[in-house]
């Protein structure tokens, strides 16, 4: 099966800054989540594949076909959110849609005012009135309104509020696991990614640091705490984020099912607990681990 989204050795400098050749495959019908601190290079690979950025070096195939001279087949057939929103001020919600829709083959006005109205968002206001997180709505509605079968997302629920970012997320599984559309999303919501996608890229310094299933990943990683003597210093030496603290000490394993069995006596004995943790702590165990 043809994958989607297939990035080889992508290299971009931007003085102090290098996205360092960066590969990555996107099978159809996936959500890929994009984690990683501010600066990390997140938006700079989506927009190489928007053809926004262009690479020094590397190669972009989406559906198969080259990047640079296929884009606007790519284009009409991809769904993009930038992380910021841009509109003319002066023109009102349904003139946006109707501009845009110019760009597609397949828009379809009548799925961009069901999306409105789904939005809450009036086709009279005008773009200047709206808030930033109606903005982003708008943005959303003009990604969906054209059937695509690839949706790259840049902080797509960044200022929403709880009940809409829950609308939001169920609209994306929706497309991939019904549709069999695939979704690219970056966002700073940790929550949200480990919510909807299947599979997880670390994005550190310019570089992959980790790229895994979300489930796998997430039963690898766990937090121990431990009392003195309840692990021996090899295994001590292999955690990430180690604290000490009044009660014992603790740390976090990145390879929780290998050492399961070695944990088991110091679980019964409650010398040890194992915790579930977030990407969110992920995260900070690889930036501490950087700085």
């Amino acid at each position: 099966m043809q994958n989607i989204v297939e990035l080889n050795n992508l290299y971009k400098t931007y003085d102090p800054f290098r996205l360092d050749h960066i590969s990555l495959e996107l099978a159809p019908g996936s959500i890929l989540g994009f984690i990683g601190p501010n600066g990390a290079g997140k938006t700079t690979t989506l927009k190489i594949m928007m053809d926004m950025v262009k690479p020094d070096s590397g190669e972009v195939k989406i559906f198969g076909l080259d990047h640079i001279r296929h884009i606007k087949e790519i284009k009409n057939r991809t769904g993009y959110v930038g992380e910021n929103q841009y509109f003319y001020g002066n023109k009102t919600v349904a003139w946006i849609g109707k501009f845009v829709s110019g760009f597609y083959n397949s828009w379809d006005t009548n799925k961009f005012q069901g999306l409105l109205s789904h939005f809450n968002l009036s086709r009279t206001k005008k773009t200047s009135e709206l808030s930033q997180g109606m903005k982003l709505k708008l943005s959303l509605a003009l990604a969906l309104s054209h059937d695509p079968d690839l949706l790259i997302l840049d902080e797509p629920t960044a200022g929403l509020d709880p009940v809409i970012r829950r609308d939001v997320l169920e609209i994306f599984m929706k497309l991939s696991r019904e549709e069999g559309k695939s979704v690219i999303i970056s966002s700073h919501i940790t929550d949200d990614i480990a919510r909807i996608a299947d599979q997880i890229i670390f994005l550190i310094n310019g570089q992959i640091a980790l790229q895994e299933n979300k489930d796998e990943l997430l039963s690898q990683w766990k937090k121990l705490h431990y009392q003195d003597g309840a692990l021996n210093g090899q295994l001590i030496a292999t955690l990430k984020a180690q604290e000490t603290h009044m009660f014992g000490s603790s740390g976090i394993t990145d390879n929780y099912l290998k050492i399961k069995d070695m944990l088991a006596e110091g679980i019964a004995q409650e010398n040890i607990k194992v915790e579930n943790i977030s990407l969110d702590d992920i995260l900070i165990a690889f930036v501490e681990g950087e700085s």
